[in-house]
């Protein structure tokens, strides 16, 4: 199974069964860090990532910190599509494979709001 980026007609293969949504948080200016994987079941989250907290980022209980950076597994049920939104007023979101990062302006229209993430074989 693979993760799709979906923006209007457009639908494009991360090529990979997980990868890390990176954004800066708009009031913070903290990064966060989520690793989402296709399943059978739906997209799932395995891991959250944050360097600090504040403004409603404070790391839950189970968090453990290593290096500056808080880390934990939500415990969140398989979702069919995570709908990631780009208001224009802070940077663009981040994808992360094992082929590297990108902004996701270089894989979908800039101007495409909302994104969808979901399994490439949900997006057909």
């Amino acid at each position: 199974m693979t993760l799709c980026l979906l923006a209007g007609a457009v639908s494009v293969s991360l090529v990979a069964s997980t990868a890390t949504l990176a954004w800066t948080h708009s009031v913070e200016r903290i990064a966060w860090e989520e690793v989402w994987q296709a399943t059978p079941q739906g997209v799932v989250l395995r891991e959250a990532r944050v360097r600090g907290s504040g403004a409603g980022m404070e790391p839950p209980p189970e968090a453990v910190l290593r290096d500056g950076i808080w880390t934990w597994a939500p415990r969140v049920p398989p979702q069919e599509r995570i709908v990631l939104r780009r208001s224009g007023a802070t940077a663009d979101w981040r994808i992360c494979t094992g082929a590297g990062c990108r902004t996701m302006d270089t894989l979908v229209p800039p101007d495409a709001d909302p994104v969808i993430l979901t399994t490439c074989e949900a997006a057909r």
